[in-house]
């Protein structure tokens, strides 16, 4: 290991207690989406960063969604590498179910519990490091390093990552690295693209006994619903080295998102997130909504998708039907140079080495590979996300953090 490299690891274990305490504190700092308000989030990265006496600024096209941007350029010249995080998280609801304090960051048995802590506090505080460990190294390093701590994730809005890219050119780079909850063992290349659909049904409705009187919404609801099940049959169009890294991955995909996760990494899955009908039992439901959840694997297009619902959907004219929102599909070369370097680092800290997958969640990371510049996730387990108890091992969140830094800084370095 190279003096600098050597450094840096050192820098981690040396200043451990920092790290974690500042994680618990991003955890403290409630910003849930919706209804989106990250500003005491931004604030507390911000605040750090100036502690730390580097340069940043917030852009906010939308207020209380505040974006942290900061950047560098290194000693010589080289590639520029972006860091990529989100600081907005899922609400808690009533938080019955949690047993700890969703917005406490307790520390229990080795294992730091509370919303966003894996989803992606513990990634976007791995970025927060990585670019201060290696600004202390600029008078040495090659390329140029940008941070982008964003807000409006959760819901795929309008004002984080999205308007940076629009708007901000200068966060491209030629490669992006993210902190995504995945798994330690595998480096997600790709993601399948969700697909929001919402139907409306419409009949004249009844009192309960008079069936007779008119047809229900929510009859109609079901077997529509059991007829969208057809987009699940369509088949994908992958290439071959693809096909190869999804095969090679079936065992990391299942161990890093639960079994049955390999199996469905290519295929069109339906989920009714949403539904909503009738007002009393005793009458026939004049009107019914519900809201699909399509999610399209690599190798799948919007158009294929979409016919076979409006075929579906010709077959009810009490329906109608709102697409609230789509994102393709997206991947990157599932051997890039970043992947291979993630790999090498894993291996010497950990001893073996993460395989390449497609998620099947969305991430901010498919913005940059809509513009075809490669971006990889490595992060922790999604223990608790999106429920109760999120928590991370405090292992991983150091193991992730290291990972992260010694990988921005052999890709700035290696040309």
């Amino acid at each position: 290991m190279s003096e600098d490299r050597q450094q840096i690891a050192d820098w981690i274990d040396e200043e451990r207690a920092r790290i974690v305490e500042f994680f618990r504190g991003f955890i403290r700092c409630k910003s849930p989406n919706p209804p989106g308000d990250t500003t005491e989030a931004a604030r507390f990265i911000g605040d750090f960063l100036t502690r730390e006496g580097l340069d940043h600024r917030f852009i906010a096209p939308q207020p209380q969604m505040p974006n942290v941007v900061a950047s560098f350029v290194g000693a010589k010249p080289g590639r520029h590498l972006v860091l990529n995080g989100h600081i907005d998280v899922f609400p808690v609801g009533d938080g019955k179910d949690w047993t700890k304090d969703p917005w406490g960051g307790e520390l229990v048995d080795g294992k730091i519990y509370g919303r966003g802590a894996c989803d992606m506090k513990c990634g976007t505080s791995a970025s927060v490091f990585t670019y201060a460990f290696l600004h202390r190294l600029r008078e040495r390093l090659k390329g140029k390093l940008t941070l982008t701590a964003v807000s409006d994730e959760e819901t795929f809005g309008p004002w984080g990552a999205r308007y940076l890219m629009e708007h901000h050119p200068e966060v491209h780079g030629d490669c992006c690295l993210n902190g995504e909850p995945g798994s330690p063992y595998t480096i997600r290349f790709g993601e399948k693209g969700p697909l929001w659909l919402e139907f409306k049904i419409r009949t004249k409705g009844a009192h309960g006994a008079y069936t007779h009187a008119s047809e229900s919404a929510t009859k109609l609801a079901q077997r529509l619903i059991a007829d969208l099940e057809i987009v699940t049959e369509i088949k994908p169009q992958l290439s071959d080295n693809i096909l190869r890294s999804l095969e090679a991955a079936r065992a990391s995909t299942d161990k890093a998102m639960g079994p049955g996760a390999a199996d469905i990494v290519s295929k069109v899955t339906l989920n009714i997130g949403v539904i909503e009908g009738g007002l009393k039992v005793n009458m026939v439901p004049f009107a019914c909504r519900f809201e699909a959840d399509i999610r399209l694997p690599l190798g799948v297009t919007h158009e294929q998708v979409m016919a076979e619902v409006r075929k579906v959907l010709s077959r009810y004219p009490q329906a109608s039907m709102e697409e609230l929102n789509f994102n393709p599909p997206s991947y990157c070369p599932p051997d890039g140079a970043m992947v291979g370097i993630l790999q090498k680092n894993v291996e010497a800290e950990r001893g073996y080495r993460p395989q390449p997958i497609v998620s099947l969640g969305g991430t901010d990371a498919r913005l940059w590979r809509y513009r075809d510049i490669p971006a990889y996730v490595y992060g922790p387990f999604p223990t608790g996300m999106g429920s109760a108890d999120e928590h991370v091992d405090v292992e991983d969140f150091l193991h992730i953090v290291k990972v992260h830094a010694l990988s921005a800084y052999d890709y700035l370095m290696t040309q």
